[in-house]
C-alpha cells in the first residue's frame, strides 16, 4: 500500500506500538539473541512517586539508543527497569499528607503503619511511568523489574555493608554533617550540593570583650546568628595582621584584621577615602600584630548557656564525659581569610565542620564525646537555650540579635546575598549540624578511586578528569545512615557499649544467629524487635540492631549486585560481565548516582563499576529557566508526542548539546524541524520510490524484485556514488558509536538524507521514472532500495518508529518475504528469523556493516565537485533574477585545479546541464582571464595565534604577488612575516573581470571554483521558459488533484496566444520528456465527454492560459462515425454517445481492431484509428492536426502518462 502524502508521524507510531505488542517484539528480540556475548547495561532507578519528565524521556531515549544500537550489533542486552521505593522523598510526602512534623509523632503512630503508608505510594506512577517510557519507544523489561523495597535487593544492600564493615571501612563517628530540619536527618556532602539557591541572611558583627582588658573587644562577623549561642571559641588565621582601633563615634576599641576595616566602615571598599576622613572615623592604637600572637586570648562568652565548657567555670564538675578543656579563647588556623568578615571567625562546633575541627585540634572539645549542639531534629532550639526554647533555628536569628542588641553585644546588622544549600527533596535551608553517623571511609579508599576513574570512558570527557575527578579527589568519608524509617535498615546489632558488634550479611545469618525463623521481610517493623544474644555469655544484655537506616543512595549505588541477588543468586553471571558496559544518567549524578556506584565497587572489588557513561545536561525551559508546572514554561511531554510524534523528540535530543552535558533549551519548533528536515525528506524518498516501482509494474505487467547484484554491478555514476556515501555513513555511524558520540550521527543523517533526496533522487528523476529505458529504472530502483534498505536498518536505534514503518512496507518487496509467504522452500526456511525480509521486526536485524569496496573517495570528490557547480550556478542565476525555468545558453568552470575539472566529465556534465537549465558546459583553466585573485586572512582562526603580529602579517598580505599568490594555489601554504599559513588561514577570493553586460560569476569559498553564465537571452531562449512554464503549472495541477506517478491520464491546454503555442510546439520533446504526455490544445482536440480530473486558469508570461488534466478518454471522429452510419445524422449521434460511455479500460484491454454493436436495429462496425482513437494524440497523429515537430517529438507515443 502506498504511504500517503499526508503522513502523520505521531499516529503511525501508535500502530507501531500495536504491532510490537502483537509481536512481543522485544521478548522475541532477546530470545533471539541469547547466546550471543552480553552487553551489560545499568539503570539508575527513579522514583516511582512523580511523572516522568523530560529529563527522564532523555536519558531514557540515550539508554534506549545506545542499547538497541549493541543488540543489532551482535550482543545480548539485557533490560530491566528498577524502582528507587525508600528514602527521603517517599517519607516527605508522607510527612506532608499526615501533617507529621517530628519524629515522635512516628513513635506514636507506629513505626510499621508509617511505613505501610510509605508502601502505598511508592508505586503511585509506576502505570503512567510504563506508558511514558513505552511511548517513547524505550524497549525495556518492565515484568521482570527490580524494586529496592523487595526483600531479596534489600539482603543483597545488607551483603554490601557486611562485605565493608569487614574490610574496616565502616565506623560510627560524630561528624558535622548536612542537615535537613525538614526531613529530620543529615545528608551526605554530594546531596547537600545538589540545590544551592541564591539567598539573603543576616550578617551580623559582634564584640567579644577580652577578659585581659574589657573595654577592648574582638569582633566577629557571622551569617548565621543562630549558631551564637552555642559559641565556645574565636579563630585568627596566623599570618595575618591585625590592628586594635578605636571607633570615633561610640568611642569603643575592637580589634579586627587590618585588611578587613572596611567590615565596620563600608566606604573605604571605594579606596577614594582621603586620611583626614579616616581619623574622623576611627583611629589606630599601637601598632598591626599577626593572628599568632592572639593565640590564648579569654573573651567574655555571649551567652551563658554553655559556660561549663570554660576551664575555671567547669573546676571539678565530673561524670558529665567532657574534661577541662578550655572554651572561650582565640584559636589560630589557616583556614580564616582576610576576604570577608572581619578576620575573626566565632567557634560553634556543634553547627560547622571547620569550627569543628579546629576546635579539636585545640582541645576545646574532645573526639567521641559530646559537644553544645542545642538544637533538635527538627530544627528547633533545646531547653539547653533557655531564651528560644522551640524556635525553629532560622526563625530565631531575629530574637537572637535583639537580645544581643540589648546585652550592648551587636555591632552591626546587614543583609548578606550569597549562594546557600537547600535540601534537594523538602527545598527547605539546610543547616549544619554535628550528629552520630556510620561512615564508610572513603578517604581510605581514595588513590583506588581516582585509579579507578582513568580506567572508565566519559562522554564528554571533561567530567570525568575535571568535575568527577576533583570531587574523587577531594573526597569525604560517607556518611550512610539517615535516622528514619522507610528504608534498609542498617544491618548492625550491638551491644549497648558498641564493643560486640555483628554486621549480618543474609536473611540466613540473622535467623541463625537470632533463633528466629521465617524471616519475609526485612524493613524496620519486622526485624527492629529480634535481638542477637551476646557472645560473651548470658549475663550481657543481648545485641540489638542500630536504629538508624540506609541513605536511599547507598542502595542505588548497590543495585548491580542487588538487581541480581548476587552473591546469593547468579554469581558466575555477574561476575563474568562487571563492570557494566554502559550507563547513562544526567549531570547532577556526577556527585549522586556516578559517586555511590564508584564508592561501593572500589571498596568491593577494587574495579570501576562500569566501562562507558553518557553524561546528559540539564532540559531548560526555552527562556532559559527551570522548567516549571507552575509557570507553564514548557510544553508537556504527552502534548509533544502526540503532535509530533517520538522519533522527532528522541532524534531532537540526542542531536543537542544536553548530550554533551551542556544544557539545553527546549523549543518546540525546534522538535516539529527535525519532521520537516529529516522525516518528510526521508519518507518522501521512500514514497518516491514506492511510485517508481508501482510505474514499472504497471508497465512490464511483472512484479519488482530488487536485485542487491545488480545494484552493486551498476556503473551509473549516480549509483555508485549514493552507494559509496551510503558506506561512508554506515563506517561512520559505526565509529561514532563507538565512542558513545550520539550528537554526531544526526548531523550525519541530515547530510546523507539531502545527498538521497535533493541530489540522488533529483538528479535521478527521469532515469528512476523510466524515461531512460526499463533497464535503467530498474537498476535505478534496485539501488534507491537497498539504500533505503541499509538506511532504514542503520538508524532503527535511533529513530525505531519510523524505520520499523518503512521496514513493514520495504520486506513486503524483498526476495526472502515473498519467498516467505508464498511457499517456504528449504533455503528460506533455513534462514534465521533475525535475516532481512523474513525478520518480522527491523530492530531483529543486525546492523549493516560497511563494504570497503563500495567506498569510492573519487567519486565522492567529482560529486562534490559537480554539487559545487550547480550550487554556484543557482546562485548566479539567483543574483541575476534568472529563474530555473529560463534556459541558459552556456555555462564556462574555471579552475587551475585540472582534477576538479576532470571531475566535469561526460559521466556527470548531463547532471549540470540538466539542473542548471544549460544548453551547453565548458571548462578552462585560464583563471586569468576571468577573475582577480587575491589573498584575505581568516580572522577567526589567526586573531589568537597572531596576537600583535596581525597587523605584520596582514601587511605581508597586502604585498603578495600574482606570482607568490600562484605559489599558494600550488602549495596550499605560506610563509609570511614568519608565521606559515595553511590553506584554512588563508583564503583565496576570486573578484569576477569578464563582460558583464554578457556574464555574471560566483566563486566557490575556498576559491578554486569559478562558474560563469551566459546570461543573454533570446527568443529560443524565452520560448522555452515559456513550455517549462506551462509544463510547472501541469506538475502542481497534477499534485493538487492528488494524482500519483502511475496516474494515466491526458493533458490540454486552452489558448488564444499564437507565441504561446509556438513556444509549447517548438520544445515538444522536452514538454513530452517532463511530462510524459503531450500537452493538446483544448478547441480542437479535447473530447466533450472527457472527464476533467482538475483545471486552472492562470498566466503565464502575461498570457492567459487554460490547463486541463482528464482521465483517459475515447477521441472520436464525427466525420468518420457519420460516413460509417451512411450519412444518418441522429444514427451518428447515437453512435458517438454509444462509443463515449463504453467503459474505456475494458475497451482498450479488449479487441483493440475494433467495435460492432446493434442501434435502432442497425449493426454498427467502427474500426480503431478510423472512427474512434484510444487517446487525442492518436487522433492528431491520423488527421495530421499538429505541427511535424510535434510528431516528431512523440514518436509515435502514446498518449496517456503513467
Amino acid at each position: 500500500m502506498e504511504v500517503e502524502a499526508s503522513h502523520n508521524f505521531a499516529q503511525a507510531e501508535e500502530e507501531i506500538l500495536k504491532l510490537w505488542t502483537k509481536l512481543d517484539a522485544f521478548e522475541q528480540s532477546l530470545k533471539l539473541s541469547e547466546g550471543r556475548p552480553e552487553f551489560t547495561f545499568y539503570d539508575g532507578p527513579p522514583f516511582a512517586t512523580g511523572l516522568p519528565h523530560y529529563g527522564h524521556l532523555l536519558a531514557g531515549t540515550i539508554k534506549d539508543t545506545v542499547t538497541r544500537f549493541a543488540h543489532q550489533k551482535g550482543h545480548h542486552v539485557v533490560r530491566r527497569f528498577g524502582w528507587d521505593c525508600h528514602g527521603l522523598p517517599v517519607e516527605f510526602e508522607i510527612d506532608q499528607e499526615l501533617g507529621i512534623k517530628d519524629r515522635d509523632q512516628v513513635f506514636a503512630m507506629g513505626i510499621a503503619k508509617y511505613n505501610q503508608h510509605c508502601r502505598s505510594i511508592v508505586t503511585r506512577y509506576t502505570k503512567e511511568w510504563e506508558r511514558t517510557v513505552t511511548r517513547i519507544g524505550r524497549w525495556i523489561d518492565f515484568k521482570n523489574d527490580y524494586k529496592t523495597l523487595d526483600p531479596w535487593f534489600m539482603e543483597s544492600v545488607w551483603w554490601v555493608f557486611s562485605a565493608l564493615h569487614k574490610k574496616g571501612l565502616v565506623y560510627q563517628g560524630y561528624k558535622v554533617m548536612p542537615f535537613s530540619t525538614a526531613c529530620g536527618t543529615p545528608l551526605s556532602n554530594f546531596e547537600a550540593g545538589l540545590n544551592y539557591k541564591d539567598v539573603q541572611d543576616p550578617a551580623v558583627i559582634v564584640s567579644f570583650p577580652l577578659l585581659s582588658d574589657p573595654s577592648t573587644s574582638l569582633l566577629a562577623w557571622t551569617t548565621t546568628p543562630w549558631t551564637l549561642p552555642s559559641n565556645l571559641a574565636l579563630c585568627v588565621n596566623p599570618e595575618i595582621r591585625y590592628i586594635k582601633v578605636r571607633d570615633k563615634k561610640s568611642g569603643k576599641q575592637y580589634v579586627v584584621a587590618e585588611a578587613r576595616l572596611v567590615q565596620l566602615y563600608p566606604k573605604l571598599a571605594s579606596g577614594k577615602v582621603k586620611e583626614e576622613q579616616k581619623q574622623e572615623w576611627y583611629e589606630q592604637i599601637g601598632e598591626a600584630f599577626l593572628g599568632a600572637e592572639m593565640a590564648g586570648w579569654g573573651y567574655t562568652p555571649l551567652f551563658d548557656y554553655f559556660v561549663e565548657w570554660n576551664e575555671g567555670e567547669r573546676a571539678g564538675k565530673e561524670g558529665d564525659g567532657r574534661e577541662n578543656l578550655g572554651a572561650f579563647r582565640v584559636l589560630v588556623d589557616a583556614y580564616v581569610t582576610s576576604d570577608s568578615g572581619t578576620g575573626i571567625v566565632h567557634q560553634a562546633p556543634g553547627f560547622g565542620e571547620d569550627d569543628y575541627r579546629v576546635c579539636l585540634a585545640h582541645g576545646v572539645i574532645r573526639k567521641g564525646t559530646n559537644v553544645p549542639c542545642p538544637v533538635d531534629s527538627n530544627g528547633r532550639f533545646t531547653p539547653d537555650v533557655r531564651d528560644f526554647v522551640g524556635q525553629h533555628v532560622k526563625a530565631a536569628d531575629g530574637d537572637i540579635c535583639q537580645l544581643l542588641k540589648a546585652k550592648g553585644r551587636l555591632v552591626d546588622k546587614a543583609t548578606y546575598s550569597h549562594s546557600y544549600p537547600f535540601c534537594w527533596r523538602s527545598d527547605t535551608p539546610l543547616i549544619y549540624k554535628a550528629v552520630p553517623s556510620w561512615f564508610v571511609a572513603v578517604g581510605t579508599v581514595k588513590e583506588k578511586l581516582l585509579a579507578n576513574n582513568q580506567k572508565t570512558y566519559w562522554v564528554p570527557a571533561f567530567v570525568k578528569e575535571h568535575r568527577f575527578h576533583n570531587w574523587l579527589a577531594d573526597a569525604k568519608d560517607w556518611a550512610i545512615s539517615r535516622n528514619r524509617f522507610w528504608g534498609t535498615p542498617i544491618p548492625l546489632w550491638c551491644s549497648e557499649d558498641m564493643e560486640e558488634q555483628v554486621a549480618i550479611e543474609s536473611i540466613e545469618q540473622l535467623e541463625r544467629l537470632s533463633g528466629v525463623k521465617g524471616i519475609t521481610d526485612l524493613h524496620r517493623e519486622s526485624v527492629d524487635q529480634i535481638t542477637i544474644p551476646s557472645s560473651r555469655g548470658p549475663s550481657y544484655p543481648p545485641l540489638r540492631r542500630v536504629d538508624e537506616v540506609f541513605d536511599c543512595w547507598f542502595e542505588s549505588g548497590s543495585m548491580p549486585y542487588a538487581q541480581l541477588h548476587y552473591p546469593f543468586d547468579n554469581k558466575e553471571r555477574f561476575e563474568a560481565n562487571f563492570p557494566a558496559d554502559f550507563i547513562a544518567e544526567g549531570l547532577d549524578q556526577t556527585r549522586g548516582w556516578f559517586y555511590t556506584l564508584m564508592v561501593i565497587s572500589t571498596c568491593l572489588f577494587d574495579k570501576p563499576p562500569f566501562q562507558n557513561l553518557i553524561v546528559n545536561g540539564l532540559v531548560l525551559a526555552s527562556d532559559g529557566k527551570k522548567m516549571s508546572k507552575r509557570l507553564k514554561n514548557y510544553p508537556p511531554p504527552d502534548d509533544i508526542l502526540k503532535k509530533y510524534g517520538a522519533d522527532a523528540l528522541r532524534l531532537y535530543l540526542i542531536s543537542s548539546p544536553v548530550v554533551r552535558a551542556e544544557p539545553l533549551r527546549f523549543k518546540e519548533e525546534d522538535v516539529l524541524g527535525m519532521i520537516k528536515r529529516v522525516f518528510l525528506p526521508w519518507i518522501n524518498a521512500f514514497r518516491f520510490f514506492q511510485q517508481g516501482v508501482a510505474r514499472l509494474e504497471m508497465e512490464k505487467g511483472s512484479v519488482f524484485t530488487p536485485s542487491p547484484e545488480r545494484a552493486r554491478a551498476s556503473t551509473n555514476v549516480m549509483d555508485v556514488w549514493i552507494q559509496a556515501s551510503l558506506q561512508g555513513m554506515i563506517k561512520f555511524v559505526h565509529d561514532e558509536m563507538a565512542a558513545y558520540r550520539l550528537y554526531t550521527v544526526t548531523p550525519r543523517l541530515l547530510r546523507f538524507i539531502e545527498e538521497l533526496t535533493n541530489w540522488y533522487v533529483r538528479l535521478n528523476r527521469t532515469r528512476l521514472k523510466g524515461q531512460e529505458g526499463d533497464e535503467e529504472s530498474l537498476t535505478g530502483l534496485s539501488t534507491l532500495y537497498e539504500v533505503l534498505l541499509s538506511m532504514t536498518i542503520l538508524m532503527a536505534p535511533f529513530t525505531p518508529f519510523l524505520t520499523e514503518f518503512l521496514y513493514q512496507h520495504l520486506r513486503k518487496i524483498h526476495p526472502n518475504f515473498t519467498s516467505c509467504s508464498a511457499a517456504a522452500s528449504s533455503s528460506v526456511s533455513a534462514l534465521p528469523l533475525d535475516a532481512i525480509g523474513k525478520a518480522d521486526s527491523v530492530h531483529y536485524i543486525m546492523l549493516p556493516m560497511y563494504d570497503e569496496a563500495r567506498l569510492n573517495p573519487l567519486c565522492e570528490e567529482r560529486m562534490a565537485t559537480l554539487q559545487t557547480v550547480i550550487e554556484l550556478g543557482r546562485m548566479v542565476r539567483e543574483r541575476s533574477n534568472i529563474n530555473l525555468k529560463t534556459p541558459v545558453k552556456e555555462v564556462i568552470v574555471v579552475s587551475k585545479d585540472q582534477g576538479k575539472l576532470a571531475h566535469l566529465d561526460e559521466s556527470v556534465r548531463g547532471y549540470a546541464l540538466q539542473e542548471l537549465n544549460v544548453w551547453s558546459l565548458k571548462t578552462s583553466d585560464e583563471v586569468g582571464k576571468w577573475s582577480n585573485v587575491h589573498v584575505e586572512p581568516n580572522n577567526k582562526l589567526l586573531g589568537k595565534r597572531l596576537g600583535k603580529d596581525r597587523a605584520k602579517v596582514a601587511a605581508a598580505i597586502a604585498a603578495l604577488t600574482p606570482e607568490d599568490i600562484e605559489a599558494f594555489q600550488n602549495t596550499g601554504s605560506l610563509t609570511l612575516a614568519g608565521y606559515e599559513l595553511s590553506s584554512e588561514e588563508l583564503l583565496l577570493k576570486k573578484e569576477f573581470k569578464g563582460d558583464t553586460s554578457i556574464f555574471q560569476a560566483e566563486a566557490s569559498q575556498d576559491g578554486t571554483l569559478l562558474v560563469v553564465l551566459d546570461t543573454r537571452q533570446d527568443e529560443r531562449v524565452l520560448a522555452q521558459a515559456t513550455a517549462r512554464e506551462l509544463v510547472n503549472r501541469v506538475q502542481k495541477l497534477r499534485k493538487r488533484v492528488g494524482l500519483k506517478l502511475s496516474d494515466v491520464v491526458e493533458i490540454y491546454y486552452e489558448t488564444e496566444d499564437k507565441g504561446m503555442i509556438e513556444a509549447i510546439a517548438s520544445n515538444a520533446a522536452m514538454v513530452r520528456s517532463t511530462l510524459r504526455v503531450f500537452p493538446l490544445p483544448a478547441s480542437t482536440l479535447k473530447p466533450t465527454h472527457a472527464v476533467e480530473l482538475g483545471k486552472e486558469e492562470c498566466l503565464i508570461n502575461d498570457v492567459a492560459v487554460t490547463v486541463y488534466v482528464t482521465r483517459p478518454t475515447l477521441s472520436l471522429c464525427d466525420e468518420s462515425i457519420l460516413q460509417a452510419v451512411g450519412g444518418e445524422q441522429e444514427r451518428a449521434a447515437g453512435a458517438s454517445a454509444f462509443m463515449a460511455s463504453m467503459d474505456y479500460d475494458r475497451l482498450r484491454e479488449g479487441d483493440t481492431r475494433g467495435v460492432t454493436f446493434m442501434l435502432d436495429g442497425h449493426k454498427v462496425s467502427l474500426d480503431a484509428g478510423v472512427h474512434y482513437f484510444f487517446s487525442a494524440m492518436e487522433k492528431a497523429q491520423a488527421r495530421a492536426l499538429l505541427p511535424e515537430m510535434v510528431f516528431l517529438s512523440v514518436n509515435g507515443g502514446e498518449g496517456g502518462e503513467r
